[in-house]
């Protein structure tokens, strides 16, 4: 009987995926999209990770419509800090951290700084500050002229892009350089690279998608190579991809993560 065990116990050991010995249910930090807010696009796949025993947080973050950039980049992730200290308390053992469009970006900058993330989704990830450059010269210029004048603190009218189309907006300049300087650490290939171990990586682009056409190449592959990341092309546009894609982010974060 006791041989009998121990050969069941080896048996499990190898049909088991080892994200299923994940000790404690893990904690998803769930981040909007640029003038955005956690009530729109993001809330489905929350109420589906929810049914699905994760703890989810959705923040209110400064590129929301209500706040206007009112805290910079490294302020941002000092944000989710709080958050997933809050996971934590709540019982969460491991945080995975993803968000949609600016929510995917920030999520990409976070695990490069950060080195306890568990796993990061990036869904129809957006804001490319180098690739906006050429369309919002003035607007950077402004900004780096202030700062380097020491007025970094003063607020001004800058130009913002999302999805096309452009707003005004008025952040202190050095806010909005943070998060729109091409050099700065906005960068989503950079921070993909810049991620110091391999960590389960999601990216999920719908064919509809401005940055489809980049592909993988564009920050997904510079990314350290996990055996759990993934590449996941789906029929959407940008803002229903977390909506078209819920079912297959679920059982992604299952296996990536564990239950």
């Amino acid at each position: 009987m006791r041989i009998l065990t121990v050969v069941l116990a080896v048996v499990w050991t190898f049909l088991v995926p080892p994200a299923a010995f994940a000790a404690g249910p893990v904690g998803v930090i769930l981040m909007h999209g640029k003038w955005g807010s956690p009530d729109y696009n993001i809330v489905q796949l929350a109420d589906k990770l929810n049914a699905a025993g994760f703890l989810v947080e959705r923040p209110l973050m400064p590129w929301s419509r209500k706040r206007d950039y009112d805290a910079d980049y490294t302020q941002a992730m000092e944000e989710i800090d709080a958050v997933a200290e809050r996971l934590r308390k709540r019982g969460a053992t491991q945080i995975a951290v993803g968000g949609h469009s600016f929510g995917a970006n920030v999520a990409l900058g976070y695990a490069a700084t950060r080195p306890d993330v568990a796993a990061i989704l990036a869904l129809a990830p957006g804001h490319v500050p180098e690739l906006f450059a050429s369309r919002l010269t003035e607007s950077i210029a402004k900004a780096r002229n202030l700062v380097e004048q020491g007025r970094g603190e003063e607020t001004a009218n800058f130009d913002d892009i999302n999805q096309g189309k452009t707003k005004i907006i008025t952040p202190k300049a050095r806010v909005y350089l943070s998060y729109f300087d091409p050099d700065g650490p906005a960068v989503m290939p950079r921070n993909a690279a810049a991620i110091k171990k391999p960590t389960p990586f999601l990216w999920v682009i719908g064919t509809g998608d401005s940055l489809y056409q980049r592909g993988e190449s564009y920050a997904y592959s510079k990314a350290p190579a996990h055996p759990a990341s993934r590449y996941l092309v789906v029929e959407a546009q940008h803002v229903d991809t977390p909506d078209v894609a819920a079912d297959k982010i679920v059982e992604w974060i299952k296996q990536a993560v564990g239950e």
